[in-house]
């Protein structure tokens, strides 16, 4: 016997039918003995109504009054699934974020999950209930509704995995596992049948959408294993694990695609210490992740300074940037949103060489200029014209051989 946890995503509980058959998932994994957890997100496409609704109320919805909202797209699901596995006649409990314990910080539509107390989750498992658990959502210090992101029913999911001790926590989606690039965009793409927690974090942070990030950070620290499957078939999907030897052996296992960039350049301001800090410090304090940074120094004590940041947040960046490069002495503020971010990640990269000039030659090959870099241990990531976005990733799919086993 096991314990496990099931998440399943909005396209997986896209109607009435979509929850029956996951029930019937679900209680056959119960039927075998195991202790199971199900995390669930909302109806596909109800979030993005919600969102809708809420801009025709108000030209600025209040971020509290958002997580309130957007919360009750997975209280419809977790009740509904509890009340089609009660009339298949299994006893089953649903429970909201702050009723499952999952506490956060007061980051409202963004919050982190600071701990869970999971007391209640293991008292119902103790009663051999089936847990049903809203996912992307938790509760502040002050009482308040909170939710966590996009994909943050991922990161619920996980969390709960690493709280109650769970020996496997399973993503079901829409897709049958992790592939080598987004197949959609390469005919060639391959799914792997294991990836390490290092590389999926590069992905997840690079554009690859199957995993939340947070939710790969969780299983890391935690060591929960996770197992991405498709909810729509039987197939054994792609173990998300610890690193091993063999995997250093393939030096890319994949190539991502992110079309969510925008660029910013503030031209020739001081080249001086605290500029940097005095650029980046308020987009920090509104909440903005910038990205990439390049620094490009000029004579005469001048520099310039190119970031990016996401397309979402690229219109108070760019107001923040231009109030604070005036307030700097900046002679422009030029920016760009027609770019796209192509990358390599590999664990093998860490003892294998050639891997920069490979992928520059054949972006090169194809006439495709670059215009930023940036590296960590185990990725390179490369700013390109969004236009040759696609046929990037697919060239450079074929110059590290991903089809190949």
């Amino acid at each position: 016997m096991a314990l496990i946890v099931q998440k399943y995503g909005g396209t997986s509980v896209g109607d009435l039918e979509r929850i029956h058959n996951v029930a019937k998932r679900v209680a056959r994994a119960y039927d075998e003995g195991n202790d199971v957890v199900v995390v669930l997100s909302a109806m596909s496409g109800v979030t993005d109504r919600l969102i809708e609704m809420a801009h025709q109320a108000s030209s600025k919805p209040c971020k509290r009054e958002m997580d309130v909202l957007l919360s009750t797209g997975e209280q419809t699901t977790v009740s509904l699934m509890s009340m089609t596995l009660q009339e298949m006649g299994y006893k089953a409990e649903s429970l909201l974020g702050f009723q499952a314990e999952i506490q956060t910080d007061n980051g409202a539509g963004k919050a982190r999950i600071m701990r869970i107390g999971a007391s209640r989750i293991k008292r119902l498992l103790d009663e051999k209930k089936i847990v049903v658990v809203a996912g992307f959502q938790g509760m502040d210090c002050d009482g308040n509704i909170t939710t966590l992101g996009r994909g943050g029913s991922d990161t619920s999911a996980v969390a709960i995995a690493a709280a109650v001790g769970a020996d496997a926590c399973e993503i079901y989606t829409d897709v049958d596992g992790i592939y080598t690039t987004d197949p959609r965009i390469c005919d060639k793409a391959r799914k792997l049948e294991r990836i390490s927690y290092d590389e999926m974090l590069e992905m997840a942070s690079l554009g690859a959408k199957v995993l939340q990030i947070r939710s790969v950070g969780f299983a890391k620290k935690y060591n929960v294993p996770i197992h991405v499957r498709s909810s729509f078939n039987e197939e054994e999907g792609t173990m998300v694990v610890n690193e091993d030897s063999g995997m250093e052996q393939l030096v890319v296992s994949g190539v991502t695609l992110d079309k969510n960039e925008a660029r910013i350049t503030v031209k020739k301001v001081p080249d001086q210490p605290g500029v940097s800090a005095k650029i980046f410090s308020p987009l920090a304090a509104a909440g903005i992740q910038v990205d990439m940074i390049i620094q490009n120094t000029r004579s005469g004590g001048e520099t310039d300074l190119t970031f990016t940041v996401t397309k979402t947040d690229y219109q108070e960046a760019i107001e923040i940037t231009r109030r604070v490069a005036e307030e700097l002495g900046g002679k422009e503020v030029l920016v760009a949103d027609d770019i796209a971010k192509v990358s390599v990640i590999g664990v093998g990269m860490k003892n294998h060489s050639g891997v920069a000039s490979r992928m520059f030659q054949a972006l090169a090959d194809e006439n495709i200029n670059i215009r930023l870099i940036t590296t960590s241990e185990i990725r390179i990531s490369c700013v390109i014209d969004e236009r040759y976005a696609e046929l990037a990733v697919r060239i450079l799919h074929d110059a590290f051989k991903l089809d190949e086993l």
